[in-house]
This record gives structure tokens, sequence and C-alpha cells, in this order.
């Protein structure tokens, strides 16, 4: 009963604060949090982009640097699901990744679309779309992160050079290019 009144208050407060509005995005956040046990999948993830959007809007921030975070979490929760669906043995490995970046894409951009906050006049970086161009970078750039740990564990035998390094490189790039846009903003 509890289990229950917690998901009634997280949809009234998500419903309420996130001026989301459309019938996609209500079908799609009743479904996943109407079930029985949560996983990080990609409609929770992106209503939590979507009011991360929204917070760092309020809070000043500009959307191109949100959003190169966003794309670090589609590309984190697309090899997620890639090693998810390594572990049930399904597809080969390369389909594996570009099923779940593809996949992971789809998920979050339209819903960003439907929210309006992709889009707006007057927010872009160079001809495009902030959240497009930030998350497009973001993506790329998380990539290069876990890249170069495959990198130096294949040059170390197989081992890392820090404690975390799987985590800290990835997270450290995003930092490094958010405040080379901050400065560029």
């Amino acid at each position: 009963m509890k289990n229950d009144n917690v998901k009634l208050k997280i949809f009234r407060f998500l419903f309420v604060s996130l001026r989301f509005g459309g019938q996609v995005f209500l079908f799609s956040f009743l479904f996943f949090i109407l079930q029985s046990s949560v996983f990080a999948v990609c409609p929770l993830c992106t209503i939590a982009a979507a009011g991360g959007i929204e917070v760092t809007r309020i809070l000043g921030v500009d959307d191109l640097i949100s959003s190169i975070w966003i794309g670090g979490l589609i590309v984190s929760m697309s090899f997620w699901m890639a090693d998810f669906l390594a572990k049930k043995n399904i597809l080969k490995p390369i389909f594996r990744e570009v099923l779940s970046l593809i996949l992971f894409y789809l998920l979050t951009i339209p819903f960003l679309y439907w929210g309006k906050m992709i889009g707006l006049p007057g927010n872009t970086f160079l001809g495009i779309d902030k959240i497009v161009f930030g998350i497009t970078i973001g993506s790329f750039v998380f990539l290069l992160g876990v890249f170069l740990d495959n990198f130096l564990r294949k040059i170390n035998g197989g081992k890392v050079f820090i404690y975390y390094q799987k985590v800290i490189l990835p997270i450290l790039f995003l930092t490094i290019i958010s405040l080379i846009f901050y400065k560029i903003l």
C-alpha cells in the first residue's frame, strides 16, 4: 500500500512540475511507473532529463551545457542495455550497441521535442538547436572517454591505471567539454 502511495505522489509531482502534456508521455510514464519493478530504462530517464533541462533553465544554466550531460547519459544507458542483451545472448555484439544507441536516441529526443524543449526559436548554436548539438557533442565525448579507458587498459595488460578509471574518464571529459562551452557561451 505504501509503495502505491509513493508512486501516486511521484506521478502527481511529475505531472504538475514538468508541464508535459500529451498522451504519449502520459502513457509511457504510467506504463513504467506502475510496473512492479523499475529498471533504469529510457522513458524514466528521459523524464529525468527533461526535468533536468527545466531545472537547469530555471537555475540559468545554458541548454547546451545540460544537454552535453544528457548525451553522455544516453550513451551510458545504451552500453548498459547492450551489456544486458549480451548476458541474454541476444544479437551479435555490434548490433547490440547500434540497436541500443538508436533505441535510446529515439526514446529521448522525440520526448524533448514534444515537450517543446527542442526547436525553440533563438535557442541555437552555430545554426543547430542547442539541445541537439549538446546531445551530439556529449555522446561523442563520452565515447571518447570509454575508448580511452579501453586503450589504457589494453596498454596496461588489462588493468586500470587508477581506481574507477572507467567512471572517471568519461565524467572528466564531459566536465572539460562543459567548461569549454561555458567559456564560449
